[in-house]
């Protein structure tokens, strides 16, 4: 290929990364829609994990769900620190990170076996029991994520 063919090929789409923090980068509308999306492949994951362990394995409850929370979570946060709020890799925000997902795992654990306790454990009600943990979560890791961990520098 001559240097004139190479300038006129098309640049690979690339999902911009910027210094921007969350509220500069994207709108917050643009970044909740990716937040959403984000958290349903992501809650996809947890659950896939936790039911596979729980009924599949024979896995204790809480269990089933730390495991699939570590794994969703993973998804969310690598998918999340690039595409909703495109932020550059950085130490601190990934120890923050930790840090919440730690306590927002100790909510969605403490709700997902609240009502697996008080539901009968089937497939149905572990699923509106994950649901309640999930959106629970969800607004709280977005809220935290947005206002505080994307905000360092």
């Amino acid at each position: 290929m001559s240097s004139d063919d190479h300038q006129r090929l098309p640049l690979p789409v690339e999902i911009p990364v910027t210094e921007n923090t969350a509220d500069d980068a994207l709108d917050l509308r643009t970044q909740i829609v990716r937040f959403l999306v984000t958290g349903v492949l992501s809650a996809v994951v947890d659950f896939s994990i936790t039911i596979a362990l729980q009924y599949g394995l024979d896995v204790q409850l809480s269990l089933a769900k730390a495991a699939g929370f570590v794994v969703g979570t993973t998804v969310a946060y690598l998918i999340n620190r690039r595409w909703t709020f495109a932020a550059p890799p950085s130490r601190a925000r990934f120890v923050a990170v930790v840090v919440l997902y730690a306590a927002t795992f100790g909510v969605q654990n403490v709700l997902y076996t609240l009502f697996g306790h008080l539901w009968p454990e089937t497939i149905l009600y572990s699923a509106a029991a994950f649901v309640v943990a999930q959106g629970t979560a969800t607004v709280i890791n977005f809220v935290v994520q947005r206002a505080v961990i994307f905000k360092l520098r």
